[in-house]
This record gives C-alpha cells, structure tokens and sequence, in this order.
C-alpha cells in the first residue's frame, strides 16, 4: 500500500522526501524524513515537520477545525431556535462573513485531527461571562438603533454560547451591516460608558416607551408581573427595560473577543402568525484566547452537523413533502438505530426490567386524568374523532404504564416494578424551531418507569445511575455533569416526603461518588429530579439523562399497594430516560464520532475489494461467510481499486480488506483499518475471530491489530 510520493499538478502537491500512503485520513497520509520543514497544499493544508513543529511550538491542527479549504462550500450547523452556533451566514467561497480566521488554539475535546481541545465555559457556569454577553447584547441593540433610526428592539438575552438580538428593520441586515455595527460596537466599548440600573413605576415606563414609539416594548411591559420595573442605561444615549445583570461600563468587554457571527430570521413570540424579525447571533467572552478556541470549536461542529453527515453516509432523511420534523430512517442509519435497541433492551433485561409496549393514541380522557390536556395542550397535536369519540396522539408514555399497572392487584412484595418501553410519541412544534433530529415532531424515548416502596428509593436511584453509566460508557461518553434539582415553591406533595425524596437522591449519588450541583428550587411542582450532562468528543456538553421522582400522577391515577398491615399506600413512581430520545441520541452520536461509527455500531462495519474482476468470486464467497458470522460486511467492484478505497474513506467504512491473486491463492486477505493503518495479510478466519471480539467487547477504538 505504502508508496514513494510524485509530484502532482493535478493536486498541486509538492512532495519533498515523503512517504504517502493514499488510503490513509490527511493527518496520517505523510511520513516525514525530519528535513522537510513543511509541505503546503493546493486545498491549504500546512503539514509541519516534527523538528520543525518542535522549533516552532506551534499547535497543529491537521486537516481540522482551523484548516480551510479555498472554493468548498461550508453547511450551516444550526437552524433558527437552536443554540448559540446559530445559522451562518456565508459568503460565496463558504467563508464566514465577519469570521476571522481561527488561530491553531486548542479547545474542548478533540477534533478529527486528534488534537485535545480544553473545554469553555458556558454563559451558566461563568456569571462574569454572563455579564459580558448580557451587556454585549445591549451594545449591539445601540449600535444597531445609532446606525439604523428606524430599527426596533424586541428582546436580546444571553445564550450558552453568546447571546443575540431581535430587531424589526425594514431592510435585510447584510454581511457589510454586520461589520458596520461591530464597528460602532467598538466604539461605544471605547468610550467606556457606564450602565445604570434604574427603577420606575409602570405608569412611567409605559409613558417612556410611548414616547420612543417601540410597540414591542410595550407588549414586554404588559407581561412584566413584577414591581417596581426595571431599566437599564448605557450612559444617557440608551435604554431598555431589562432585570440584569450587567457590567459596571461597556469598555469592561475585550472588543477583540467579541465576533457577530449571524443573522436569522425569528417570528415575534415564537409566533409565526406574527411579525417576522431579524436575530442577530454573537458570542463574546474573557480573552481573545477563548474567542479563537471557540471558533475552532465552531469550525469543528460545521464538519460533524449530524444533517450534513446523515445525508453524505445515508443514514436519514427528514422529507418536508411528507411532514416536517418526521424522520425516515434510510438501511444504514436503520442498521444503527437497531443495533442501538437492541443494547438497550439487552442491558434493561439483565437489570431486572420488563419490556412493555403501548398504543400510540388512547381517548382524550386518559390525558385529562393524567394533566397533560390542561398543562401541556400546547405541544400536543390537535386531538382527532373516532366513533363519536375523541382520541389523542400520545406526547408521553408515563400514562400508558399507569394504566397498566392499574391492570392488576399490586402488593408491597411485587415492588419494585421496573418497566421499560422505547415509546414513540407526538409533540407539536413550531416550523421554526425544528432542527435536524434534535427536534422534532416524532420520536422515540428510551422511556421507564420504577414503582417502588419510599424506603426503596436510593437503591433504586443508584441502580438507575449504575445504568445510565453503563450504557453511556459504552457509547464513549464518560464526563458528565450532574444536577440535582430540589422543592420549588409550588408543589405537590407534603414536605415530608419531599425531604425523604430529596435525601435519598442525595443519598444514591454519594454512594456513587458523584459529584454535583443542587439547582435549589429547580425541580419539577411534582418531584425532586437527577439530570445527567455528559461531554462529546470536542467538549459540548448534552442534557442526555433524567431520573424524575413524581408524586402527582400516583395521586391523579389513584395508584395503590397492599401494605404488610394489609391497607393501602401510594408506590412511588420514578420516570427516567438514558438516552432522551433515540432521535436525538443518534444526532449526538454521529456528531461526536464525526460519522466514524466504532466497529460494533457500524452500520456497514469492512467492506471487501477485489484488485481486478478475477477475485470477485473469491470476494463474494469470503463476504458469505463474514455474515454468517455476524459481521455486516458489503462486496464493492466496478472501479479501480484506488477510488474503492478513496469511496470507503468517503463513506467512513472501519475495515478495507484487499484480495489479489495472492491473498486469493492462500485464502487471505489484505487488512486495513481506521485505526491501525496498514496490517499486512491475515487470514480470513483470523480477520473474523479479530473483528467479533472487537465487536463483542463494543471496543470504541477500529483497531484489529
């Protein structure tokens, strides 16, 4: 396989003294000779030396987040009411508008290339960045009223990643509007104004903004519930209603780590009967450092969007013609979705829970009882007509197992009941707010539900986080970050058992030795909750988990057991999800893999290359028995076998095994993988056993070697 490199106008290279291996990923295709300092492509990549790297100290990012290649067009990552990536706006060649380009910093995780990247905070766990970007966003609405009198404010908060600000213009903002407002941005943090906090009576706050003529602050005002209201100023030139926080003056924000990134389209209130306005997107923080960690993280998050990958290796679709936000799972990412279900219910099975399987709509009346209709109306489908009665499409799966544990006499000795159910379910949302598979209108939860007894809860609890961390290790992940939320002020539920409640979550996760953050009030009126964040492969962090106590529906639903006294208490019932959504979980896992599924979870996991025709019996039959075996192996000819590889590369395939005449003769084949490079022949047989070991073990890692 290993070649001695040309010269090649075609690719522009410029090869001096290197080895190249064609089959290999950018980063591992040159074995240098350590005298070439560096070698530049056509298509921008800088490939240093190691004594060179090693006399510079410069980070090398190989073909990662930090390298652009001159003419590719760049895909949005994020669509409207998505997260702080936002939607990028983009110039002909697919270049950022107002991006710089990113240094070669590290930042969370690692990108494709290998290079460790230290994680940032978010605008949650830095009250200083909060600031930043809270007061951030008020510069922008200034500087974006000074350049454009007739431009209205809506709402500008802060964001994980940034913040943003909605505008009604007349006149679409432009990537050359973009770099005008960061400008005056920059000069009003010069001029080092102050923000005061101010407090006035309604009556003077409606009286203020009639006479600015802003409409939709007076619609904010109205929904102001709290007295006395509250203003802030940047100096005497502006204001805007706002409750805080906020730095002491603007020129506390570094200007140079402060970007515009882009401009979107969002209906006033989320509404899209209402008025159409424009969002701009920003991100600022501490250092200009952590600016260009973020925008190689930004960069990396472009080449892993789970909807460029899902259509580039058809694993999904999402057809508007049929409906919006519902997916079409296509063989390979069907192949996935199964082998993913399939551990789950494995696993489920092995700790003590039964399956259960429940309609997809039931009578209007089961979601009455259950509360849904009165306080979640909004995100459930119109209800449908059916023999003069009304039926409704299932949000939610909790309801179906109460009923069926209501199908039966239930003793203190049948506790407790674990029930699983992988349960699809229906929720409205607006068009404007779904995004690829992490939101949705039809999915699919990795729904359970525990009934226990109260002095059962801990050990339930913890057999519960014992699960989430076998089953999320096995997929790669295992950072995580965990929350504790506790009593808000509106509950249901005595404090008694609140406290019981508390104290045993508590309790099961320092018996795990966990550590976490109490969110104090943050629970649901119904019971005390576990969420559980974990951290992918370049550093963003998930809400995957939720392990949630609830006290109502055992109420609404009169659920009962027998006691040892023989009378009559309510179980205990817990809701938890691992995955959230199988959907969503699958869009985490193609972005943080990169699409480079491991061995045990590829859909197509070697895919078989005759040299030449001649070997493409002998393939077919070695292809035969790898199925046989278990393994998902695909035969592919018809080309010559440098595109084959370059196709398998392509398509992320694992395993590439290679059959001349030689391997034919002597019943072998020719092995590369992902992972080890190239291993040389082995026979057929030692292929399978190495490949199903791999897979049994649900190795992370492609390596055969």
């Amino acid at each position: 396989m290993w070649c001695r490199a040309r010269a090649s106008p075609q690719a522009g290279w410029a090869l001096a003294n290197t080895t190249w291996n064609p089959t290999k990923p950018w980063k591992e295709r040159f074995k240098w000779d350590g005298k070439t300092k560096c070698i530049r492509t056509r298509s921008g990549f800088v490939l240093p030396s190691e004594p060179w790297k090693k006399k510079h100290d410069r980070t090398w990012l190989g073909n990662c987040a930090a390298s652009t290649t001159t003419g590719e067009k760049r895909e949005d990552v994020q669509g409207e009411g998505t997260d702080a990536f936002g939607t990028v706006r983009e110039n002909e060649d697919g270049s950022h508008a107002t991006d710089p380009k990113p240094k070669g910093v590290r930042n969370g995780g690692k990108t494709d290339a290998g290079v460790e990247l230290e994680p940032l905070p978010t605008s949650d766990q830095s009250d200083t960045l909060l600031k930043i970007r809270h007061t951030s966003a008020h510069v922008m609405a200034m500087a974006v009223q000074q350049i454009f009198k007739d431009a209205q404010v809506t709402i500008g908060p802060w964001i994980d990643n940034g913040f943003y600000y909605d505008f009604d213009l007349k006149t679409p903002l432009s990537d050359k509007d973009l770099k005008k407002i960061k400008k005056k941005m920059r000069y009003i943090i010069n001029k080092n104004l102050p923000l005061v906090r101010e407090e006035v009576t309604r009556e003077e706050a409606e009286k203020r903004i009639k006479d600015l003529g802003e409409p939709y602050k007076l619609e904010i005002l109205q929904g102001i519930q709290e007295e006395p209201i509250t203003i802030y100023h940047i100096g005497n030139e502006w204001w805007d209603l706002c409750a805080g926080p906020h730095l002491d003056t603007t020129g506390q924000i570094d200007a140079k780590a402060l970007e515009l990134e882009s401009v979107a389209g969002a209906y006033w209130r989320g509404d899209e009967k209402r008025e159409m306005l424009q969002r701009i997107y920003g991100t600022a923080w501490e250092t200009e450092q952590q600016l260009q960690q973020y925008l190689v993280m930004k960069e990396e998050a472009k080449k892993r969007d789970h909807r460029k990958l899902g259509k580039e290796l058809d694993l999904f679709s999402i057809q508007e013609d049929a409906g919006g936000g519902l997916v079409f799972w296509h063989p390979k990412g069907g192949m996935v979705r199964h082998i993913i279900e399939s551990f789950w219910k494995e696993t489920h099975l092995s700790r003590g829970y039964e399956l259960l399987y429940s309609p997809h709509v039931a009578k209007l009346e089961l979601w009455k009882t259950s509360g849904h209709f009165d306080f979640y109306k909004e995100n459930m489908f119109d209800s449908m007509d059916v023999e003069d009665e009304t039926y409704q499409l299932k949000p939610m799966n909790c309801p179906f197992h109460i009923v069926v544990y209501q199908d039966g006499y239930r003793s203190y000795r049948d506790l407790p009941l674990r029930w699983a159910e992988l349960g699809t379910v229906y929720r409205y949302e607006r068009s404007g707010t779904m995004h690829g598979l992490f939101r949705v209108r039809g999915f699919t939860q990795d729904d359970a539900h525990i009934f226990c007894l109260p002095d059962q809860i801990t050990d339930e609890i913890c057999g519960v986080l014992d699960l989430v961390e076998q089953i999320l290790t096995t997929f790669g992940f295992k950072t995580y970050e965990i929350n504790l939320s506790t009593k808000p002020e509106k509950a249901v539920g005595g404090d008694d058992i609140w406290t019981m409640a508390e104290e045993s979550l508590v309790a099961a996760l320092e018996r795990k030795n966990w550590r976490y953050k109490v969110d104090q009030g943050g629970g649901a009126f119904y019971g005390p909750k576990i969420d559980v964040k974990i951290t992918d492969a370049i550093g963003r962090q998930w809400q995957c988990s939720t392990i949630q106590l609830d006290f109502n529906l055992p109420e609404r639903f009169n659920l009962e057991y027998v006691t040892p006294e023989n009378g009559r208490a309510r179980p205990i019932m817990i809701h938890r999800a691992i995955f959230g959504s199988i959907e969503r979980f699958f869009g985490i896992l193609v972005e943080s893999y990169a699409g480079m599924f491991p061995l045990w979870l590829a859909p197509v996991q070697a895919q078989i290359l005759p040299v030449s025709d001649a070997q493409l019996d002998y393939c077919n039959k070695v292809a035969s028995k790898m199925r046989a075996q278990g393994l998902r192996v695909e035969v592919k000819s018809g080309e010559r076998l440098a595109k084959l590889i370059r196709n398998a590369e392509v398509q992320k395939i694992p395993v590439l095994l290679v059959a001349g005449q030689h391997e034919a003769e002597n019943y072998g084949l020719s092995v590369r993988t992902r992972a080890d490079g190239d291993l040389g022949e082995l026979s057929v047989d030692e292929v399978v056993a190495r490949m199903n070991e791999k897979v049994h073990n649900k190795c992370s890692e492609c390596k055969l070697s």
